[in-house]
């Protein structure tokens, strides 16, 4: 399973409030015990029934109330709905959900490299027109130019900034997602 190691805020590339959580423990969502020797990475043969389930629970944009009505409908409907298949179920897309997951925390840490690389170049611009503002003779043509760099690199970075709040919600939104779905998958066990 690996170690699951404590989140903290010293990342320098981590810019959301939310703590960085690399990698998430399949046994912190599926709230039973997990069969000894439990290799989240083996591959599983299920049934085409639970492999479609899979998918469709694998995708974000299908509502929790459609995963359940799937999920309740799986298990009405298959002889596939104990509990060790239900969490081959749960594993598959554990898996899948979280490399996505990882992708977006990966991009989260660029996305927050681009904007300190831009911060620095904001300050090396500001440096620059106060340099030039205090030579006896100023190059005026060249402080307009970098005012106009610096007004555009500033409007970038604040927006940037702002769109940062949904962009840091959208792993938190998946693990409150595979939580969810663990519990379906529980729920209608049998």
């Amino acid at each position: 399973m690996g170690n699951v190691q404590a989140a903290t805020f010293d990342d320098p590339t981590w810019p959301c409030q939310q703590r960085k959580v690399q990698e998430l423990s399949i046994g912190l969502m599926w709230n039973q015990a997990l069969p000894d020797g439990f290799d989240l990475d083996a591959r599983r043969p299920l049934p085409s029934q639970a492999q479609d389930l899979v998918a469709l629970l694998s995708l974000r944009r299908v509502s929790l109330a459609e995963a359940e009505d799937a999920v309740k409908s799986f298990s009405e409907d298959t002889e596939f709905a104990d509990p060790q298949t239900m969490l081959f179920i749960f594993a598959e897309i554990f898996t899948t959900l979280g490399k996505t997951r990882r992708d977006i925390i990966n991009g989260i840490e660029q996305y927050s490299m681009k904007q300190i690389a831009l911060s620095e170049r904001i300050e090396t611009t500001r440096s620059e027109m106060r340099d030039i503002e205090e030579t006896t003779d100023p190059d005026f043509d060249r402080i307009d130019r970098l005012e106009e760099q610096l007004d555009w690199d500033e409007r970038v970075f604040r927006d940037r900034t702002r769109s940062l709040t949904y962009v840091c919600e959208t792993p938190v939104l998946i693990e409150k997602r595979l939580y969810a779905i663990a519990q379906l998958l529980l729920k209608y066990a049998r």
